[in-house]
This record gives C-alpha cells, sequence and structure tokens, in this order.
C-alpha cells in the first residue's frame, strides 16, 4: 500500500507539470480566477457524480468545517496566492518558491500530526531541495517582486497545510469524499473572485478548440483526477514522506516544455532530477525492522 501511495503522488505531481503547458495556452484567453471556478465548477459535477452512485456522499455535521477548511485553504487560498504570486513574480521564482512546501509539510506534520523526523526523512528532504533548485537554479532573469514572493510563500505554507489536514480527514473519510467536498467549497469560495474578475476581463472560453479542450483538461485530469490522487497518497503515507513527491512536478514540467515548446534542458536539470528521484526513493522506502 505504501507503494501504491507513491505511485499515486507521483502521478499526481505529473499531471501538475503537464498542467503548465495547458495553462500557459488557456491564460491567454481565460483569466485566472475564472479558468479556477471552471476547474472546480466542471470538476466538482464529475466528483460528486461519482460520489452519489459510489454512496461515500455521507458525512457527519462536525466534519462539514474540516472539509471546508481543507477547499479553502488548499485549493482556494494556497491555489488562488500561487496565480497572484506567479503574475507578480517571475516563473522561475514560483517554481522554486512553490517546490519549498515539503519543508513546511515537515514541520506542520511533526506538530500537528506528531509525526517523527527521522534521519531518512531529514536525507530525502534535502536531497529533494538540491534537486529542485538543480532542475530551477537558483537565479532569474527578472529582479525580486516582494509582493509576488510573500504570496508564494503564503501559497506553500497552505499546500502544506493542506496536505496535514487532508491526512487527518483521511482516518475518516475515503479520498473521494474529501476530495469532493473540498473541491465543492473551493468552488464557492472562488465565486466572488471570479464574478469580479470577469466584470473587468473578457472571457474567450471558445475562441478555439485547444481553449475549451486545454481548460477540460485542465478541470477533469489536472483537478478532479490529481486531486484525487493527491489525496489518496496522502492517505496511504506520512504527511512528510507524502509532500516531497511534489518535487516531481518541475521535472515533468522541464521534460514537457522540451519535448512542446523546444525549451532548452541543462546538465543541472539531469543533477537535480537524480537527486530528487534518489529522495523519493528513500522516502518510500519501508522502516527497518528491528532485529528479534
Amino acid at each position: 500500500m505504501k507503494y501504491w501511495g507513491a505511485l499515486c503522488l507521483a502521478l499526481a505531481a505529473s499531471i501538475w507539470g503537464s498542467m503548465y503547458v495547458a495553462s500557459k495556452y488557456v491564460l491567454d484567453y481565460v483569466p485566472p480566477f475564472t479558468l479556477l471556478w471552471l476547474r472546480y465548477a466542471l470538476a466538482g459535477i464529475v466528483l460528486t457524480i461519482i460520489l452519489l452512485v459510489t454512496k461515500k456522499h455521507k458525512v457527519a455535521s462536525r466534519d462539514i468545517l474540516l472539509l471546508a477548511w481543507i477547499g479553502f485553504i488548499g485549493y482556494f487560498i494556497s491555489i488562488g496566492a500561487q496565480f497572484i504570486g506567479t503574475k507578480l513574480a517571475d516563473a522561475h521564482t514560483g517554481a522554486l518558491m512553490t517546490s519549498s512546501s515539503p519543508v513546511f509539510t515537515f514541520l506542520l506534520a511533526w506538530l500537528l500530526l506528531e509525526e517523527t523526523i527521522t534521519r531518512r526523512k531529514l536525507l530525502a528532504l534535502l536531497l529533494s531541495m538540491l534537486g529542485i533548485i538543480a532542475v530551477i537554479g537558483i537565479t532569474g532573469n527578472e529582479p525580486i517582486n516582494v509582493g509576488g514572493s510573500i504570496a508564494l510563500m503564503v501559497a506553500a505554507i497552505t499546500w502544506a497545510l493542506l496536505s496535514v489536514y487532508v491526512k487527518k480527514a483521511s482516518t475518516r473519510y475515503s479520498s473521494l469524499t474529501i476530495t469532493t467536498y473540498a473541491i465543492l467549497f473551493a468552488l464557492l469560495f472562488t465565486t466572488p473572485a471570479a464574478i469580479g474578475e470577469m466584470q473587468h476581463q473578457t472571457v474567450r472560453l471558445f475562441a478555439n478548440p485547444l481553449v475549451w479542450t486545454g481548460t477540460l483538461y485542465i478541470a477533469l485530469i489536472s483537478t478532479a483526477l490529481a486531486f484525487f490522487l493527491w489525496n489518496k497518497g496522502m492517505d496511504l503515507l506520512e504527511a512528510g514522506a507524502g509532500s516531497l513527491f511534489l518535487c516531481f512536478q518541475p521535472v515533468v514540467g522541464s521534460l514537457l516544455g522540451w519535448l512542446l515548446l523546444d525549451e532548452v534542458l541543462k546538465t543541472s536539470f539531469f543533477i537535480g532530477a537524480a537527486f530528487i528521484i534518489s529522495a523519493l526513493v528513500i522516502a518510500s522506502l519501508p522502516p527497518k525492522k528491528a532485529l528479534p
């Protein structure tokens, strides 16, 4: 089950890596919070149907606030802050700071879930962070934007909170239930921002087939499927170790940028990718059994 959890997290991070290619195109036609609203609306419809068919829609009234909190802090605040930060700062800074989320997840999992921090976990964390720096680099082409950097730091911390609270909720509910309710709450929170945005910006969702097919991919694959896989993986792995798989996202994004956007991969990319893969292998290994 631990390896299945690792596979779920790796697939989710890979899908999010591929989303950069789709969103890079779609955001030229659809404003960010409007696209976020469309993601949650379409994903929410599909997941709600599945939830009702599988009869996993019942939750205790005492847990509604927990599921609403996951939707608010993770799917609204974190992703909204990432949009704002990426817009204000350069893409390099956005990728680097967002990928720092595992550091905060380790700390929050230790504080809120009482997960132990072992030497092997610290080694995996160190390797993954070194790998991120090698893949993305440590200097950008633009000056640092303080407001954008703050927004990106908020995105990283709140995503770490999401991972921790998903772990807590998974003791009582399935990954499908958690994902569906959280997305529906996020849809509710995103609606005012999307309405305000649409009053001042033009939405060209049907400008050409690539725009709406890209939107469908972002909503159904990058949101409904990827969020479910991430929550399932966090259910099967410890929050700290599981969060390291987020580092797989820039690796896949860089590879797709090379394949589809003619971007250049430097030697540092391959060194960084090797560090990240090594960290994920270390994090996924079962604990050593004590000698009898």
